[in-house]
């Protein structure tokens, strides 16, 4: 396969949970099961969003991230259901421990997915394939769920392959498949494309992986900034980054949606408190520190900023990151415009970092 040295692949699968906190509720409520439910907030007033949906709700367009506004809208008979975090994360750490039979590389994305490498796997077994099925059987025996997985010889194909037969599916493409996998998947499926990036492909008259492949690399650098590099490299069935199992937590926050624009400042702090207390709860539960606190603000006019603060010496007490909070919104003169959201994230837990930075409007995802 072009652009390949050798002839040693790694065996790499990916598992993705099936609608993973609905699947958990319909599981442990039986008046849920068969039936549309969103989990995440009530339409009521200005409305939540929709953290996962079930099977049930997706046939009529329900998504993750949409407004439970519009979720009603395309399903009137959708239950939104009040998220239980505490639960989820309990079945998470059982379903990583079904992995830990097979392998200790484990590289968890988010509660419901994660990455494993069975180059060599615990038991001998030899074929990633067999394995993904062993820990499907599992995880539908033991925990009455089921999960998805991609099985190749890469992070980014065996992400892509976890999502082509969902649910309860399981995709391999083996190494000869890859690339002519890659050539066909359009340009939206590539990692780090988002509507954006995918539009302006599209209006360079670029599709698919196929079309891609038709630039050189300078040229995908020139069209694309840095991005270019890894599209160059993932068209050509190129990824070598590492199942990384002590995956570093990069930030730990919190934030709300109000259900009217915030204009007094009393109120504005009273809720930094509620959403300062959640992040230094976790926080504490993860036993880390950061120097780094991030304030998000989003306006009625859906107008984004973020203020930051940086500490000599790291801290994670609800004192310091609530007042620095404050700070930081004061700062921005806050009554002079409703305030639709507020989000607090504290960061930087690695070496010291000193500086202060202001941005807007920052929406671009980073690559490298």
């Amino acid at each position: 396969m072009e652009a390949r040295q050798n002839t040693s692949y790694r065996k790499i699968i990916h598992i993705d949970m099936d609608a993973f906190y609905a699947s958990v509720e319909q599981r442990d409520n039986p008046e849920y099961r068969g039936k549309a439910i969103a989990i995440g907030g009530s339409p009521e007033g200005r409305g939540g969003v929709v953290a996962t949906a079930s099977y049930e709700a997706r046939k009529f367009g329900v998504r993750s991230a949409m407004s439970s506004k519009k979720a009603l809208q395309l399903c009137p008979h959708i239950l939104f259901v009040k998220p239980r975090f505490a639960a989820y994360k309990e079945v998470s750490q059982k379903i990583r421990e079904i992995f830990r039979r097979y392998t200790d590389l484990i590289e968890p994305l988010s509660l419901d997915e994660a990455y494993l490498d069975v180059t060599e796997d615990k038991q001998n077994i030899g074929s990633a394939i067999d394995i993904a099925k062993l820990i499907k059987q599992a995880i539908k025996d033991e925990l009455q769920l089921t999960a998805s997985a991609g099985v190749s010889v890469n992070k980014f194909v065996a992400k892509i392959a976890s999502d082509i037969n969902k649910p309860d599916g399981l995709t391999f493409i083996g190494p000869s498949s890859v690339e002519s996998f890659m050539e066909k998947l359009p340009v939206e499926k590539f990692f780090g494309v988002g509507k954006v990036t995918a539009d302006k492909m599209k209006g360079m008259g670029l599709h698919t992986g196929a079309d891609l492949k038709k630039l050189s690399e300078d040229e995908m650098v020139k069209h694309f900034g840095k991005a270019g590099r890894f599209y160059f490299q993932i068209t050509r069935g190129v990824d070598n980054r590492e199942v990384q199992p002590n995956r570093e937590t990069k930030s730990i926050g919190a934030e709300d949606t109000f259900p009217y624009d915030l204009t007094d400042i009393d109120e504005m702090y009273a809720e930094l408190d509620k959403i300062a207390k959640t992040v230094a709860n976790r926080v504490q539960q993860y036993e880390l520190k950061g120097r780094t606190v991030t304030l998000k603000i989003k306006y009625g006019n859906f107008r984004q900023i973020t203020r930051n603060q940086s500490f000599a010496q790291p801290i994670g007490d609800l004192a310091t990151i609530s007042e620095t909070a404050k700070k930081l919104l004061l700062n921005t003169q806050p009554e002079d415009a409703g305030i639709r959201l507020l989000g607090v994230t504290l960061s930087n837990f690695g070496e010291p970092q000193t500086r202060e930075r202001n941005t807007e409007d920052p929406d671009q995802l980073r690559l490298f």
